[in-house]
């Protein structure tokens, strides 16, 4: 890590983050979960917000995915997403569920504003983003896809939107 100029995961706990966090809501697999706490640290999320059933470290499994992020990353489990969602927008978050619906917008369409704060509110592997959290949310996000399935794995849409707010925000 020192050659390749990484701060410690204390440093980087302490460093500067984007004006965004993300919502786990109800996540099923701890391998998912690690994944975004990996995916979180690469790209300066500023807390994790792990609700509901969503599996929360210390945890062996999770820990394998994770591969310490989960030492590096703010995070905090709330029994009750809607109520997290509710704090949130009361803190002055913008609400944007990543999930397909009738209004989503396209990724590739959203513009990130660097004077806005953002909770990315990602959802179950089976279900998505429960209807009670999406009643909450200010908008939703839809990765563009070409293929088959219209259908990623939710820490690889963590991932891809995790990297467009960083590309447009840092």
């Amino acid at each position: 890590m020192e050659a390749l100029n990484r701060p410690s995961a204390e440093a980087f706990k302490n460093s500067e983050k984007l004006a965004v966090v993300a919502v786990l809501d109800n996540i099923r697999s701890l391998a998912n979960v690690g994944s975004v706490f990996r995916s979180a640290d690469a790209f300066a999320i500023g807390h994790l917000y792990l609700c509901g059933f969503t599996g929360t470290p210390p945890n062996r499994e999770l820990h394998k995915a994770a591969l310490g992020a989960e030492e590096s990353v703010v995070w905090s489990h709330h029994t009750s997403t809607a109520d997290c969602l509710k704090q949130l927008k009361a803190d002055g978050y913008i609400l944007l569920a990543v999930e397909q619906t009738d209004e989503s917008i396209l990724l590739s369409d959203f513009s990130f504003r660097k004077d806005q704060k953002y909770a990315l509110i990602l959802g179950n592997e089976v279900m998505g983003v429960a209807d009670e959290a999406l009643a909450l949310c200010d908008g939703a996000l839809e990765i563009p896809q070409a293929g088959s399935k219209h259908s990623l794995n939710v820490s690889v849409c963590a991932g891809v939107v995790f990297w467009e707010a960083f590309r447009a925000l840092r």
